[in-house]
Protein backbone atom coordinates (compact mmCIF):
# COMPACT_ATOMS: atom_id res chain seq x y z
CA UNK A 1 0.00 0.00 0.00
CA UNK A 2 1.29 3.55 -0.92
CA UNK A 3 0.78 5.42 2.35
CA UNK A 4 4.12 7.80 2.11
CA UNK A 5 1.97 10.86 1.53
CA UNK A 6 -1.75 11.90 0.77
CA UNK A 7 -2.58 10.93 -2.67
CA UNK A 8 -3.68 13.29 -5.30
CA UNK A 9 -4.78 15.89 -2.93
CA UNK A 10 -4.94 18.97 -5.66
CA UNK A 11 -8.90 20.30 -6.05
CA UNK A 12 -10.19 18.00 -8.57
CA UNK A 13 -12.01 20.48 -10.39
CA UNK A 14 -9.99 23.52 -11.38
CA UNK A 15 -12.30 25.25 -13.31
CA UNK A 16 -14.78 25.35 -10.47
CA UNK A 17 -13.54 26.04 -7.26
CA UNK A 18 -14.39 26.02 -4.19
CA UNK A 19 -12.77 27.05 -1.25
CA UNK A 20 -14.29 24.42 1.49
CA UNK A 21 -13.91 20.59 0.54
CA UNK A 22 -12.72 17.44 1.84
CA UNK A 23 -10.68 14.92 -0.06
CA UNK A 24 -11.63 11.28 0.05
CA UNK A 25 -8.45 10.34 -1.60
CA UNK A 26 -5.89 7.43 0.34
CA UNK A 27 -6.92 4.55 2.25
CA UNK A 28 -10.03 2.86 1.44
CA UNK A 29 -11.21 -0.70 2.35
CA UNK A 30 -11.36 -3.03 -1.30
CA UNK A 31 -12.95 -6.20 -2.11
CA UNK A 32 -13.31 -8.39 -4.99
CA UNK A 33 -16.76 -9.76 -5.44
CA UNK A 34 -15.99 -12.80 -8.49
CA UNK A 35 -19.05 -14.19 -7.01
CA UNK A 36 -21.08 -11.08 -7.73
CA UNK A 37 -23.30 -11.50 -4.36
CA UNK A 38 -21.88 -8.98 -2.04
CA UNK A 39 -25.12 -6.40 -2.81
CA UNK A 40 -27.55 -9.58 -2.11
CA UNK A 41 -25.18 -10.60 0.94
CA UNK A 42 -25.49 -6.95 1.92
CA UNK A 43 -22.00 -5.65 1.67
CA UNK A 44 -23.31 -2.13 1.30
CA UNK A 45 -25.13 -2.31 5.33
CA UNK A 46 -21.63 -3.24 6.58
CA UNK A 47 -22.49 -6.98 6.15
CA UNK A 48 -18.49 -8.60 5.93
CA UNK A 49 -14.91 -7.17 6.34
CA UNK A 50 -13.19 -6.05 3.22
CA UNK A 51 -10.17 -8.03 3.00
CA UNK A 52 -7.83 -5.37 1.20
CA UNK A 53 -6.53 -1.82 1.14
CA UNK A 54 -6.68 -0.05 -1.98
CA UNK A 55 -5.09 3.48 -2.84
CA UNK A 56 -7.80 5.85 -3.83
CA UNK A 57 -7.97 7.18 -6.91
CA UNK A 58 -5.74 4.39 -8.17
CA UNK A 59 -7.36 1.50 -9.75
CA UNK A 60 -6.53 -2.14 -8.41
CA UNK A 61 -4.93 -3.30 -11.66
CA UNK A 62 -1.80 -0.14 -11.23
CA UNK A 63 1.04 -0.46 -9.06
CA UNK A 64 -0.34 2.48 -7.39
CA UNK A 65 -3.28 1.46 -5.52
CA UNK A 66 -0.76 -1.40 -3.65
CA UNK A 67 -2.74 -4.54 -5.14
CA UNK A 68 -1.09 -4.59 -8.93
CA UNK A 69 -3.86 -7.41 -9.87
CA UNK A 70 -4.09 -7.44 -13.85
CA UNK A 71 -6.59 -10.59 -13.72
CA UNK A 72 -10.46 -10.41 -14.54
CA UNK A 73 -12.16 -9.04 -11.65
CA UNK A 74 -15.64 -7.28 -12.87
CA UNK A 75 -16.97 -6.31 -9.46
CA UNK A 76 -15.26 -4.44 -7.03
CA UNK A 77 -16.26 -2.75 -3.80
CA UNK A 78 -15.28 0.48 -1.21
CA UNK A 79 -15.73 1.41 1.79
CA UNK A 80 -14.55 3.94 3.84
CA UNK A 81 -15.23 6.30 6.86
CA UNK A 82 -15.52 10.14 7.18
CA UNK A 83 -16.40 12.50 9.92
CA UNK A 84 -17.47 15.94 8.68
CA UNK A 85 -15.56 19.18 9.87
CA UNK A 86 -17.70 21.51 12.41
CA UNK A 87 -17.98 24.47 10.01
CA UNK A 88 -20.01 21.98 7.89
CA UNK A 89 -23.29 22.10 10.17
CA UNK A 90 -25.91 23.19 8.40
CA UNK A 91 -25.09 22.58 4.56
CA UNK A 92 -26.15 20.66 2.06
CA UNK A 93 -23.58 17.81 1.27
CA UNK A 94 -22.56 16.99 -1.95
CA UNK A 95 -20.32 13.65 -2.87
CA UNK A 96 -18.56 13.79 -5.74
CA UNK A 97 -16.55 11.22 -8.14
CA UNK A 98 -14.23 12.03 -11.00
CA UNK A 99 -14.98 9.21 -12.66
CA UNK A 100 -15.80 5.50 -11.72
CA UNK A 101 -15.49 2.84 -14.67
CA UNK A 102 -17.66 1.44 -15.86
CA UNK A 103 -20.82 1.51 -13.69
CA UNK A 104 -21.38 2.23 -9.76
CA UNK A 105 -23.75 2.04 -6.93
CA UNK A 106 -22.88 4.45 -3.72
CA UNK A 107 -24.38 3.81 -0.29
CA UNK A 108 -23.83 6.76 2.67
CA UNK A 109 -24.42 4.76 6.02
CA UNK A 110 -26.31 1.80 4.32
CA UNK A 111 -28.68 4.15 2.09
CA UNK A 112 -28.59 4.23 -1.38
CA UNK A 113 -28.01 7.79 -2.80
CA UNK A 114 -26.48 7.30 -6.64
CA UNK A 115 -26.14 5.16 -9.47
CA UNK A 116 -24.03 6.19 -12.47
CA UNK A 117 -23.03 4.45 -16.19
CA UNK A 118 -20.30 5.54 -17.97
CA UNK A 119 -16.47 5.53 -17.07
CA UNK A 120 -14.56 8.46 -17.84
CA UNK A 121 -17.09 11.46 -16.73
CA UNK A 122 -18.07 13.09 -13.47
CA UNK A 123 -21.13 12.43 -10.88
CA UNK A 124 -22.96 13.63 -8.22
CA UNK A 125 -25.24 13.69 -5.58
CA UNK A 126 -26.61 15.29 -2.29
CA UNK A 127 -26.32 13.06 0.26
CA UNK A 128 -26.97 15.00 3.19
CA UNK A 129 -30.39 13.21 4.52
CA UNK A 130 -27.72 9.91 4.56
CA UNK A 131 -25.36 11.59 7.21
CA UNK A 132 -24.91 11.12 11.14
CA UNK A 133 -23.95 12.56 13.58
CA UNK A 134 -19.90 11.63 14.16
CA UNK A 135 -18.75 9.29 11.54
CA UNK A 136 -20.50 8.22 8.16
CA UNK A 137 -19.43 5.43 5.88
CA UNK A 138 -19.37 5.31 2.34
CA UNK A 139 -19.40 2.48 0.00
CA UNK A 140 -18.94 1.72 -3.27
CA UNK A 141 -19.49 -1.56 -5.95
CA UNK A 142 -18.19 -0.82 -9.23
CA UNK A 143 -18.99 -2.94 -11.85
CA UNK A 144 -16.83 -3.33 -15.42
CA UNK A 145 -17.39 -5.55 -18.53
CA UNK A 146 -13.71 -6.33 -19.37
CA UNK A 147 -14.89 -8.58 -22.53
CA UNK A 148 -17.76 -6.42 -23.65
CA UNK A 149 -16.08 -5.02 -26.78
CA UNK A 150 -19.75 -2.92 -27.09
CA UNK A 151 -18.44 -0.51 -24.15
CA UNK A 152 -16.73 2.44 -24.43
CA UNK A 153 -14.03 1.56 -23.41
CA UNK A 154 -10.40 2.88 -25.22
CA UNK A 155 -7.39 1.63 -25.58
CA UNK A 156 -8.42 -1.28 -22.17
CA UNK A 157 -7.74 -4.19 -23.20
CA UNK A 158 -10.52 -7.22 -23.74
CA UNK A 159 -7.83 -9.71 -23.10
CA UNK A 160 -5.89 -10.22 -19.66
CA UNK A 161 -2.25 -9.76 -21.47
CA UNK A 162 -1.78 -6.29 -23.16
CA UNK A 163 -1.23 -6.51 -26.82
CA UNK A 164 -1.23 -4.62 -30.32
CA UNK A 165 -2.56 -1.12 -28.95
CA UNK A 166 -4.59 -2.48 -26.29
CA UNK A 167 -3.51 -1.64 -23.21
CA UNK A 168 -3.83 -2.55 -19.33
CA UNK A 169 -7.73 -2.15 -17.91
CA UNK A 170 -8.70 0.02 -15.52
CA UNK A 171 -11.86 -0.88 -13.06
CA UNK A 172 -13.44 1.20 -10.65
CA UNK A 173 -12.54 4.56 -8.99
CA UNK A 174 -9.60 6.12 -11.58
CA UNK A 175 -10.35 9.60 -10.47
CA UNK A 176 -10.53 11.89 -7.10
CA UNK A 177 -13.64 11.41 -4.89
CA UNK A 178 -14.55 14.60 -2.54
CA UNK A 179 -17.02 15.84 -0.41
CA UNK A 180 -18.00 19.72 -0.31
CA UNK A 181 -20.62 21.89 1.80
CA UNK A 182 -22.97 24.00 -0.13
CA UNK A 183 -26.37 25.88 0.52
CA UNK A 184 -29.76 25.28 -0.13
CA UNK A 185 -29.44 27.96 -2.91
CA UNK A 186 -26.14 27.74 -4.49
CA UNK A 187 -24.22 27.70 -8.13
CA UNK A 188 -24.81 24.25 -9.64
CA UNK A 189 -23.01 24.98 -13.12
CA UNK A 190 -21.52 27.28 -15.46
CA UNK A 191 -20.94 27.79 -18.78
CA UNK A 192 -18.61 30.32 -20.37
CA UNK A 193 -18.35 31.40 -24.09
CA UNK A 194 -15.90 33.96 -25.53
CA UNK A 195 -16.55 36.18 -28.02
CA UNK A 196 -13.46 38.06 -29.67
CA UNK A 197 -15.25 39.27 -32.27
CA UNK A 198 -16.82 41.58 -29.72
CA UNK A 199 -14.79 41.69 -27.20
CA UNK A 200 -17.52 40.03 -25.20
CA UNK A 201 -18.01 37.04 -22.64
CA UNK A 202 -21.18 34.78 -22.93
CA UNK A 203 -22.12 33.44 -18.84
CA UNK A 204 -24.50 30.69 -18.34
CA UNK A 205 -25.11 30.45 -14.53
CA UNK A 206 -27.19 27.17 -13.84
CA UNK A 207 -28.23 28.18 -9.85
CA UNK A 208 -30.13 24.72 -7.64
CA UNK A 209 -32.03 25.46 -4.78
CA UNK A 210 -34.00 28.68 -5.67
CA UNK A 211 -36.14 29.46 -2.98
CA UNK A 212 -39.78 31.07 -4.01
CA UNK A 213 -39.70 34.75 -2.20
CA UNK A 214 -35.96 34.91 -1.84
CA UNK A 215 -33.80 37.79 -3.32
CA UNK A 216 -31.75 36.31 -5.09
CA UNK A 217 -28.59 37.64 -7.43
CA UNK A 218 -25.52 36.37 -8.89
CA UNK A 219 -22.52 38.82 -8.63
CA UNK A 220 -20.32 38.24 -11.83
CA UNK A 221 -16.45 39.62 -11.13
CA UNK A 222 -13.93 39.44 -14.00
CA UNK A 223 -9.79 40.16 -13.51
CA UNK A 224 -6.73 40.14 -15.07
CA UNK A 225 -3.44 39.67 -13.18
CA UNK A 226 -5.63 40.98 -9.97
CA UNK A 227 -7.25 43.82 -11.67
CA UNK A 228 -11.19 43.99 -11.72
CA UNK A 229 -12.06 44.72 -15.21
CA UNK A 230 -15.86 44.05 -15.12
CA UNK A 231 -18.03 43.43 -12.14
CA UNK A 232 -22.02 42.88 -12.65
CA UNK A 233 -24.53 41.82 -10.31
CA UNK A 234 -28.28 40.42 -11.18
CA UNK A 235 -31.19 39.05 -10.48
CA UNK A 236 -31.94 35.56 -10.31
CA UNK A 237 -35.30 34.41 -11.32
CA UNK A 238 -34.91 31.28 -12.60
CA UNK A 239 -32.29 28.31 -12.48
CA UNK A 240 -30.65 29.61 -15.78
CA UNK A 241 -29.53 32.73 -16.11
CA UNK A 242 -27.32 34.30 -19.15
CA UNK A 243 -25.61 37.19 -19.18
CA UNK A 244 -23.11 39.03 -21.91
CA UNK A 245 -20.39 40.88 -20.23
CA UNK A 246 -18.19 43.41 -21.90
CA UNK A 247 -14.68 43.27 -21.88
CA UNK A 248 -12.49 46.39 -23.06
CA UNK A 249 -9.27 46.22 -21.88
CA UNK A 250 -7.67 44.28 -24.84
CA UNK A 251 -7.05 44.58 -28.58
CA UNK A 252 -5.38 43.12 -31.30
CA UNK A 253 -1.47 43.22 -32.75
CA UNK A 254 0.14 41.39 -30.13
CA UNK A 255 -1.07 43.83 -27.15
CA UNK A 256 -3.73 42.24 -26.00
CA UNK A 257 -5.08 39.38 -24.14
CA UNK A 258 -5.94 36.78 -26.41
CA UNK A 259 -5.40 33.31 -25.35
CA UNK A 260 -2.72 31.20 -27.70
CA UNK A 261 -0.33 28.52 -26.99
CA UNK A 262 2.09 31.57 -27.24
CA UNK A 263 0.68 33.83 -24.96
CA UNK A 264 -1.68 31.86 -22.61
CA UNK A 265 -3.69 34.92 -21.25
CA UNK A 266 -6.29 33.78 -18.60
CA UNK A 267 -9.11 36.42 -16.83
CA UNK A 268 -10.24 35.09 -13.10
CA UNK A 269 -13.91 35.07 -12.72
CA UNK A 270 -15.33 34.94 -8.89
CA UNK A 271 -18.89 34.24 -9.28
CA UNK A 272 -20.96 34.85 -5.81
CA UNK A 273 -24.31 33.86 -5.33
CA UNK A 274 -26.72 36.42 -2.68
CA UNK A 275 -29.51 35.47 -0.91
CA UNK A 276 -32.10 37.90 0.99
CA UNK A 277 -28.07 40.22 0.79
CA UNK A 278 -26.47 37.33 2.18
CA UNK A 279 -23.20 35.36 0.67
CA UNK A 280 -24.49 31.80 0.71
CA UNK A 281 -21.99 30.67 -2.20
CA UNK A 282 -18.56 31.89 -3.78
CA UNK A 283 -17.19 30.19 -6.97
CA UNK A 284 -13.69 31.05 -8.88
CA UNK A 285 -13.24 30.23 -12.32
CA UNK A 286 -11.20 31.54 -14.99
CA UNK A 287 -11.47 31.54 -18.98
CA UNK A 288 -9.65 32.25 -22.33
CA UNK A 289 -10.71 35.00 -24.72
CA UNK A 290 -10.48 33.01 -27.31
CA UNK A 291 -11.55 31.90 -31.33
CA UNK A 292 -11.38 28.56 -33.84
CA UNK A 293 -13.11 28.78 -36.43
CA UNK A 294 -12.74 27.67 -40.45
CA UNK A 295 -12.73 30.32 -43.07
CA UNK A 296 -12.46 29.76 -46.94
CA UNK A 297 -11.43 25.81 -45.78
CA UNK A 298 -7.87 27.61 -43.64
CA UNK A 299 -8.02 26.64 -39.87
CA UNK A 300 -8.18 30.22 -37.67
CA UNK A 301 -7.20 30.62 -34.09
CA UNK A 302 -8.60 34.34 -33.44
CA UNK A 303 -9.24 34.99 -36.83
CA UNK A 304 -5.77 34.09 -38.22
CA UNK A 305 -4.29 30.95 -39.95
CA UNK A 306 -2.67 28.58 -37.26
CA UNK A 307 -0.83 25.62 -37.62
CA UNK A 308 -1.30 22.51 -35.65
CA UNK A 309 1.69 20.50 -34.72
CA UNK A 310 0.12 17.87 -32.32
CA UNK A 311 1.84 14.96 -31.36
CA UNK A 312 -0.92 11.80 -30.05
CA UNK A 313 -1.24 11.70 -25.90
CA UNK A 314 -2.53 8.58 -24.49
CA UNK A 315 -2.48 9.24 -21.33
CA UNK A 316 -1.08 6.45 -19.85
CA UNK A 317 1.31 6.14 -16.84
CA UNK A 318 3.51 3.22 -15.93
CA UNK A 319 2.43 3.18 -11.82
CA UNK A 320 -1.12 4.60 -12.24
CA UNK A 321 -2.08 3.29 -15.83
CA UNK A 322 -4.91 5.89 -16.78
CA UNK A 323 -4.46 8.12 -13.54
CA UNK A 324 -1.50 9.98 -13.17
CA UNK A 325 0.60 9.73 -9.86
CA UNK A 326 0.48 12.84 -9.34
CA UNK A 327 -0.62 16.37 -10.66
CA UNK A 328 3.42 17.58 -11.22
CA UNK A 329 3.25 14.59 -13.74
CA UNK A 330 0.33 16.06 -15.64
CA UNK A 331 1.84 19.35 -15.87
CA UNK A 332 5.53 18.09 -17.03
CA UNK A 333 3.44 16.03 -19.70
CA UNK A 334 2.45 19.30 -21.02
CA UNK A 335 5.62 21.06 -20.49
CA UNK A 336 7.23 18.37 -22.33
CA UNK A 337 5.19 18.60 -25.40
CA UNK A 338 5.77 22.14 -25.52
CA UNK A 339 9.57 21.97 -25.20
CA UNK A 340 9.42 19.66 -28.16
CA UNK A 341 8.10 22.07 -30.08
CA UNK A 342 4.70 20.72 -30.37
CA UNK A 343 1.67 23.63 -30.11
CA UNK A 344 -1.01 20.69 -28.88
CA UNK A 345 -2.29 17.56 -27.97
CA UNK A 346 -4.61 14.83 -29.46
CA UNK A 347 -5.65 12.93 -25.84
CA UNK A 348 -6.25 9.69 -27.64
CA UNK A 349 -9.32 7.49 -26.78
CA UNK A 350 -9.53 9.12 -23.40
CA UNK A 351 -11.24 11.60 -21.69
CA UNK A 352 -8.47 12.97 -19.73
CA UNK A 353 -8.50 14.42 -15.96
CA UNK A 354 -9.53 17.84 -15.81
CA UNK A 355 -6.16 18.81 -13.70
CA UNK A 356 -4.61 18.25 -17.38
CA UNK A 357 -6.42 20.61 -18.89
CA UNK A 358 -6.08 23.19 -16.22
CA UNK A 359 -2.07 22.43 -17.35
CA UNK A 360 -3.01 23.27 -20.71
CA UNK A 361 -5.34 26.38 -20.25
CA UNK A 362 -2.47 27.37 -18.16
CA UNK A 363 0.91 27.11 -19.90
CA UNK A 364 -0.77 27.28 -23.65
CA UNK A 365 -1.57 23.92 -25.09
CA UNK A 366 -3.79 23.32 -27.54
CA UNK A 367 -5.98 20.09 -26.72
CA UNK A 368 -8.66 17.74 -29.05
CA UNK A 369 -11.23 15.96 -27.25
CA UNK A 370 -11.83 12.37 -28.00
CA UNK A 371 -14.21 10.06 -26.50
CA UNK A 372 -12.94 6.89 -25.62
CA UNK A 373 -14.99 4.21 -28.29
CA UNK A 374 -16.20 1.16 -28.28
CA UNK A 375 -14.67 -1.59 -30.86
CA UNK A 376 -18.22 -2.86 -32.35
CA UNK A 377 -21.68 -1.54 -32.79
CA UNK A 378 -25.04 -2.01 -31.23
CA UNK A 379 -27.72 -0.58 -30.68
CA UNK A 380 -27.44 -0.53 -26.97
CA UNK A 381 -23.75 0.69 -27.42
CA UNK A 382 -25.46 4.12 -29.05
CA UNK A 383 -27.28 4.85 -25.92
CA UNK A 384 -24.09 4.31 -23.99
CA UNK A 385 -21.37 6.54 -25.66
CA UNK A 386 -24.08 8.66 -26.71
CA UNK A 387 -25.05 9.73 -22.92
CA UNK A 388 -21.09 9.84 -21.94
CA UNK A 389 -20.61 12.08 -25.06
CA UNK A 390 -22.85 14.36 -23.80
CA UNK A 391 -21.02 14.32 -20.20
CA UNK A 392 -18.07 14.92 -21.80
CA UNK A 393 -18.67 18.07 -23.76
CA UNK A 394 -20.31 19.34 -21.16
CA UNK A 395 -17.75 18.84 -18.73
CA UNK A 396 -14.94 19.85 -20.90
CA UNK A 397 -16.87 22.80 -22.21
CA UNK A 398 -15.01 25.96 -20.73
CA UNK A 399 -11.24 24.68 -20.96
CA UNK A 400 -9.85 27.23 -23.68
CA UNK A 401 -7.22 24.81 -24.82
CA UNK A 402 -9.75 22.63 -26.28
CA UNK A 403 -10.30 23.11 -29.25
CA UNK A 404 -11.80 20.06 -31.44
CA UNK A 405 -13.80 17.36 -30.74
CA UNK A 406 -13.45 13.72 -31.80
CA UNK A 407 -16.38 11.56 -31.26
CA UNK A 408 -15.41 8.53 -32.92
CA UNK A 409 -11.97 7.63 -34.05
CA UNK A 410 -10.81 5.16 -36.72
CA UNK A 411 -14.33 3.55 -37.41
CA UNK A 412 -13.88 2.09 -34.00
CA UNK A 413 -17.73 1.18 -32.52
CA UNK A 414 -19.00 1.67 -36.56
CA UNK A 415 -16.46 -1.29 -38.18
CA UNK A 416 -18.55 -1.17 -41.14
CA UNK A 417 -19.37 2.60 -41.63
CA UNK A 418 -18.36 2.22 -45.30
CA UNK A 419 -21.11 0.24 -46.18
CA UNK A 420 -23.63 -0.09 -43.16
CA UNK A 421 -25.71 2.93 -43.20
CA UNK A 422 -27.14 2.48 -39.90
CA UNK A 423 -23.35 3.09 -38.65
CA UNK A 424 -23.43 6.10 -40.90
CA UNK A 425 -26.10 7.67 -39.89
CA UNK A 426 -24.70 7.04 -35.72
CA UNK A 427 -21.43 8.87 -37.06
CA UNK A 428 -23.29 11.76 -38.49
CA UNK A 429 -25.48 11.65 -35.38
CA UNK A 430 -22.57 12.13 -33.36
CA UNK A 431 -21.77 14.76 -35.57
CA UNK A 432 -24.52 16.79 -35.10
CA UNK A 433 -25.69 16.45 -31.29
CA UNK A 434 -21.86 17.36 -30.61
CA UNK A 435 -22.46 20.83 -32.92
CA UNK A 436 -25.56 21.35 -31.12
CA UNK A 437 -23.70 21.05 -28.00
CA UNK A 438 -21.02 23.13 -28.63
CA UNK A 439 -21.34 25.63 -32.33
CA UNK A 440 -18.35 27.10 -31.61
CA UNK A 441 -15.28 24.20 -32.39
CA UNK A 442 -14.72 22.29 -35.28
CA UNK A 443 -16.03 18.52 -34.85
CA UNK A 444 -14.51 15.59 -36.52
CA UNK A 445 -17.19 12.80 -37.29
CA UNK A 446 -14.49 10.00 -37.83
CA UNK A 447 -10.68 11.13 -36.99
CA UNK A 448 -8.66 9.06 -39.66
CA UNK A 449 -10.45 7.70 -42.33
CA UNK A 450 -14.34 6.47 -43.76
CA UNK A 451 -15.35 10.18 -42.46
CA UNK A 452 -18.91 11.17 -43.25
CA UNK A 453 -20.12 14.81 -42.51
CA UNK A 454 -17.04 16.76 -41.01
CA UNK A 455 -15.63 20.06 -40.45
CA UNK A 456 -11.88 18.64 -41.16
CA UNK A 457 -10.81 16.44 -43.16
CA UNK A 458 -8.03 14.19 -41.08
CA UNK A 459 -5.78 11.34 -42.64
CA UNK A 460 -3.91 8.68 -40.37
CA UNK A 461 -1.03 8.13 -42.42
CA UNK A 462 2.12 6.04 -41.58
CA UNK A 463 4.13 5.72 -44.93
CA UNK A 464 7.94 6.46 -43.81
CA UNK A 465 9.31 7.47 -47.12
CA UNK A 466 10.04 11.01 -47.30
CA UNK A 467 9.42 10.01 -51.36
CA UNK A 468 6.18 9.08 -50.83
CA UNK A 469 4.47 11.36 -48.68
CA UNK A 470 5.98 14.76 -50.63
CA UNK A 471 4.03 13.37 -53.50
CA UNK A 472 1.03 12.03 -51.78
CA UNK A 473 0.28 15.89 -49.91
CA UNK A 474 1.07 17.98 -53.14
CA UNK A 475 -2.56 17.88 -54.17
CA UNK A 476 -6.01 17.65 -52.42
CA UNK A 477 -6.81 14.89 -55.39
CA UNK A 478 -3.48 12.88 -54.55
CA UNK A 479 -4.33 12.93 -50.59
CA UNK A 480 -7.41 11.71 -51.06
CA UNK A 481 -6.73 9.37 -53.34
CA UNK A 482 -4.05 7.54 -51.63
CA UNK A 483 -6.02 5.52 -48.92
CA UNK A 484 -3.60 5.21 -46.28
CA UNK A 485 -3.87 1.48 -44.62
CA UNK A 486 -6.12 1.00 -47.78
CA UNK A 487 -8.79 3.03 -46.54
CA UNK A 488 -11.31 5.33 -48.10
CA UNK A 489 -10.25 8.97 -46.81
CA UNK A 490 -14.59 10.01 -47.22
CA UNK A 491 -17.14 7.51 -47.56
CA UNK A 492 -17.74 7.95 -50.94
CA UNK A 493 -21.93 9.37 -50.57
CA UNK A 494 -19.82 11.91 -48.41
CA UNK A 495 -17.86 13.85 -51.21
CA UNK A 496 -14.71 16.12 -50.09
CA UNK A 497 -16.36 20.00 -49.55
CA UNK A 498 -13.21 21.94 -49.55
CA UNK A 499 -12.37 21.27 -45.82
CA UNK A 500 -8.86 21.80 -44.00
CA UNK A 501 -7.07 18.95 -44.49
CA UNK A 502 -4.47 17.80 -41.28
CA UNK A 503 -2.58 14.29 -41.39
CA UNK A 504 -3.96 13.40 -37.29
CA UNK A 505 -1.56 9.86 -37.00
CA UNK A 506 1.85 9.44 -38.26
CA UNK A 507 5.42 8.36 -37.84
CA UNK A 508 5.14 5.70 -34.99
CA UNK A 509 8.82 5.06 -35.06
CA UNK A 510 9.51 2.39 -32.87
CA UNK A 511 13.01 3.09 -31.06
CA UNK A 512 13.79 0.94 -27.93
CA UNK A 513 15.65 3.54 -25.44
CA UNK A 514 14.65 1.91 -22.15
CA UNK A 515 13.67 -1.11 -20.22
CA UNK A 516 10.74 -1.99 -22.45
CA UNK A 517 9.94 -3.79 -25.23
CA UNK A 518 8.26 -3.46 -28.24
CA UNK A 519 6.55 -2.27 -31.42
CA UNK A 520 5.97 0.39 -33.79
CA UNK A 521 5.09 1.12 -37.55
CA UNK A 522 8.75 1.43 -38.67
CA UNK A 523 11.92 0.62 -36.55
CA UNK A 524 15.21 3.03 -35.72
CA UNK A 525 18.40 1.27 -34.71
CA UNK A 526 19.81 3.94 -33.17
CA UNK A 527 19.68 7.27 -32.77
CA UNK A 528 20.95 8.58 -35.74
CA UNK A 529 18.70 6.38 -37.51
CA UNK A 530 16.00 7.39 -35.49
CA UNK A 531 16.50 11.15 -36.19
CA UNK A 532 17.05 10.70 -40.10
CA UNK A 533 13.24 8.74 -39.86
CA UNK A 534 11.64 11.16 -37.74
CA UNK A 535 12.67 13.52 -40.28
CA UNK A 536 11.73 11.87 -43.03
CA UNK A 537 8.09 12.04 -41.82
CA UNK A 538 7.43 15.09 -40.11
CA UNK A 539 9.64 17.44 -42.77
CA UNK A 540 7.78 16.22 -46.04
CA UNK A 541 4.10 17.34 -43.77
CA UNK A 542 5.34 20.33 -42.22
CA UNK A 543 6.29 21.49 -45.73
CA UNK A 544 3.64 20.74 -47.59
CA UNK A 545 0.97 24.01 -47.99
CA UNK A 546 -1.93 21.57 -48.35
CA UNK A 547 -1.18 20.40 -44.70
CA UNK A 548 -2.77 22.56 -42.37
CA UNK A 549 -1.69 20.48 -39.26
CA UNK A 550 -0.45 17.11 -37.95
CA UNK A 551 -0.59 14.83 -34.89
CA UNK A 552 2.53 12.98 -34.40
CA UNK A 553 2.63 9.09 -33.21
CA UNK A 554 3.18 9.23 -30.17
CA UNK A 555 4.45 11.12 -26.97
CA UNK A 556 5.68 8.38 -24.67
CA UNK A 557 5.89 4.65 -25.26
CA UNK A 558 3.12 2.67 -23.75
CA UNK A 559 2.87 -1.12 -22.46
CA UNK A 560 4.28 -3.18 -25.37
CA UNK A 561 4.75 0.24 -28.01
CA UNK A 562 7.99 1.50 -28.47
CA UNK A 563 7.06 3.91 -30.70
CA UNK A 564 7.03 7.48 -28.52
CA UNK A 565 9.15 10.39 -28.70
CA UNK A 566 9.93 9.74 -24.91
CA UNK A 567 9.80 6.98 -23.19
CA UNK A 568 6.99 5.09 -20.90
CA UNK A 569 9.18 6.69 -17.85
CA UNK A 570 9.39 10.36 -19.52
CA UNK A 571 12.09 10.02 -21.08
CA UNK A 572 13.60 11.34 -23.89
CA UNK A 573 15.08 9.50 -27.11
CA UNK A 574 16.08 12.22 -28.27
CA UNK A 575 17.77 15.94 -26.87
CA UNK A 576 14.35 18.00 -26.65
CA UNK A 577 15.97 20.85 -28.08
CA UNK A 578 16.38 18.62 -31.30
CA UNK A 579 13.00 17.38 -31.63
CA UNK A 580 12.40 20.25 -31.67
CA UNK A 581 13.78 21.82 -34.23
CA UNK A 582 12.34 18.94 -36.28
CA UNK A 583 9.13 19.66 -35.27
CA UNK A 584 9.27 23.68 -35.86
CA UNK A 585 11.70 23.98 -38.75
CA UNK A 586 13.29 26.18 -36.74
Amino acid sequence: MVQAKRLRDEYPRPQFVREKWLNLNGEWEFAFDDAESGERDGWHEGATEFPARIAVPFCYQSELSGIADTAFHDTVWYRRSFSLPADYAGKRIVLHFGAVDYECRVWVNGKFVMAHEGGHTPFKADVTEALQDGENVVVVKAVDYSKDVTLPRGKQFWEEKSAGIFYTRTTGIWQSVWLEPVAEAHIGRIRLTPDIDHNQLKLQAFVAGLQPGADISLRATVSFDGEVISEDTFRVMRSAETRIISLHDFNDHGLGRWWTPEKPSLYDLRLTLLVNGTETDRVDSYFGMRKISIEDGVVLLNNRPYEMRLVLDQGYFPEGLLTAPSDEALKRDVELTKEMGFNGARKHQKIEDPRYLYWADRLGLLVWGEMANAYHFSEPYVGRVTREWIEAVERDYNHPCLVAWVPINESWGVVNILVDEQQQQHALAMYHMTKSLDPTRPVISNDGWELVKTDLVTIHDYEWRREVLTDRYSSIDKALAARPGNRWVLVPSFPYEGQPLLVTEFGGISFQKGDWEGWGYSGAKDEADFEERLRNVVEPLREAPLVQGFCYTQLTDVEQEINGLLTYDRKPKLPLEQIRRIVTGR
